[in-house]
C-alpha cells in the first residue's frame, strides 16, 4: 500500500499545478486566453473532424484558457488514431496540438496526462483503478486505526490529565534517535494533518470506487450518482441520434429551463459529451452552485434521440450527499482557495509519500526486533548424543 501512496503522493504534487506546468511544458497546447468571440462547441467538433478525416468527435471541453479540447475517436472501418484528443484554438479553430492519455508517453505532450493516469489508475485501464480502489478503502480506514494507536493507553494510573499524556503524540523529538525521529514524524505528521489525509483517502474511494461510494453515501445522506458513473444502455428509438448542433441547441434549452425551475444562473458552457454507448448526451457549464476557483461541474443528462432530460447535477444546494462531495472532489483537487492552497496540496503530496516511508521504516524496524526476540526466547534444540 505504502508503494502505491509514494505513487500517487507524488503524482499529486504535480497535478496541484497541473494548467501551469501544461502552460510552461507545452505552450502551443495551453497559450492562455486571447482576444475574441470564442466558437461554440459544435463548430469546434466540425473542425475537428475535418483536420482528421475518418474520425469523429466523442467529446468537447471547453474548460482550459484559449485551448478548446476535443476527443476524437476512429469511424466504424476507419483505422485506428494514434492520439486520443486534439486541441484547437477556441477563437479561430486552428490546431494547436494532438495528445494521448493512455500508455506510455511518445512525446512532451503526453507527458502530463500520463502523470495523470499514474495518478488515477495507475496508467493501466481497468486494474489500476481497482488497485487503487482497494488502497483508497484501506487508507480511509487506516486513517482512524492510526487516529487510535495515538491515544494514551486507556486504564494508566497517572496524575496527567488525558491531553496531557496525549501531548508527546503531536510531538516530534529531533534529537532523539534515528528511530524515534522517524516514529514522531510519521505519528506527529499524521495527526496533524488528519483531517486533510482522511479527505484524500475518502475522496480517492470517490473516483476509484464510484458505485461502493455511492452505496456508502447512501447510507447517510441523500446522494445520486454523478453522471459518469451511472449506468445506462440506448432506448429502443429508431430516430437517428442528434447531430452535435442539435445536441448543443437541446443542452442549452434544458439547461436554462431547469436554472429557472432551481434557481440557479449559468455563467459559461463547458462541455458537451456524446456517450454513444449510453445513448445519452452530456451537458456541462459553470453556475452560481459551483464552488471551485475553476471550470464547474453543474450538468446534465439527455437522451441523444428524444432529447428528453434524464438526469439534472447540480454540485451544491441541490442534494446534501452531492455537497459533500463537491467539497471533497473541490479540495481534493486543489481547485479551492486560490494559490495558497495549492501550494499546501503539492506540499501534503510529499508528506503523504513521507508517511509511507516512515511507516514502512518503523514496521520493519519493529518486525526485526520481534524476529530476534523471537529467535532468543525459542527452545533451543537438545545436543546430538
Amino acid at each position: 500500500m505504502a508503494g502505491f501512496l509514494i505513487v500517487v503522493g507524488l503524482t499529486g504534487c504535480l497535478l496541484a499545478f497541473w494548467l501551469e506546468i501544461n502552460q510552461w511544458l507545452t505552450p502551443e497546447l495551453y497559450p492562455g486566453s486571447g482576444a475574441g468571440i470564442e466558437l461554440d462547441a459544435a463548430t469546434l467538433v466540425r473542425r475537428a473532424e475535418t483536420l482528421v478525416p475518418g474520425a469523429q468527435a466523442r467529446t468537447v471541453y471547453l474548460g482550459y484558457p484559449g485551448s478548446a479540447q476535443i476527443g476524437m475517436e476512429a469511424r466504424d472501418g476507419a483505422p485506428p488514431l494514434d492520439f486520443e484528443y486534439i486541441h484547437l484554438d477556441p477563437i479561430d479553430g486552428h490546431e494547436l496540438g494532438r495528445v494521448t492519455w493512455h500508455g506510455l508517453p511518445r512525446r512532451k505532450n503526453d507527458i502530463m496526462p500520463f502523470v495523470y493516469g499514474l495518478h488515477m489508475y495507475l496508467a493501466m485501464s481497468g486494474i489500476g483503478e481497482w488497485i487503487l480502489g482497494a488502497v483508497a478503502l484501506i487508507w480511509t480506514i487506516d486513517c482512524f486505526v492510526g487516529f487510535y494507536l495515538t491515544l494514551p493507553a486507556g486504564g494508566e494510573r497517572s496524575r496527567k490529565g488525558f491531553f496531557a499524556r496525549w501531548k508527546p503524540s503531536w510531538l516530534i523529538k529531533l534529537k532523539s534517535s534515528f528511530y524515534r525521529a522517524n516514529f514522531d514524524l510519521h505519528r506527529a505528521s499524521g495527526l496533524w494533518l488528519w483531517a486533510m489525509l482522511l479527505v484524500y483517502a475518502w475522496s480517492s474511494v470517490f473516483f476509484t470506487l464510484p458505485n461502493f461510494y455511492t452505496r456508502a453515501t447512501q447510507l447517510v445522506l441523500d446522494y445520486e450518482a454523478p453522471v459518469w458513473a451511472q449506468d445506462g444502455t440506448p432506448q429502443n428509438d429508431a430516430r437517428a441520434p442528434m447531430e452535435w448542433e442539435a445536441a448543443q441547441a437541446t443542452g442549452e434549452r434544458l439547461m436554462a429551463e431547469q436554472g429557472r425551475r432551481h434557481d440557479f444562473t449559468i455563467e459559461r458552457p463547458l462541455a458537451l459529451y456524446n456517450l454513444r454507448n449510453k445513448g445519452r448526451y452530456e451537458y456541462r457549464v459553470r453556475s452560481s452552485r459551483d464552488i471551485g476557483d475553476k471550470a464547474g461541474s453543474t450538468s446534465i443528462l439527455f437522451d441523444s434521440r428524444s432529447g428528453e432530460l434524464k438526469t439534472l447535477s447540480l454540485p451544491t444546494g441541490h442534494r446534501s450527499g452531492t455537497t459533500l462531495t463537491t467539497w471533497l472532489v473541490e479540495l481534493h483537487t486543489a481547485n479551492l482557495f486560490g494559490l495558497p492552497y495549492r501550494i499546501f496540496v503539492c506540499a501534503l503530496g510529499l508528506v503523504i509519500a513521507m508517511l509511507s516511508v516512515t511507516g514502512v521504516y518503523i514496521w520493519w524496524k519493529k518486525r526485526a526486533a520481534r524476529v530476534a526476540h523471537e529467535r532468543r526466547t525459542a527452545p533451543q534444540p537438545a545436543p546430538a548424543e
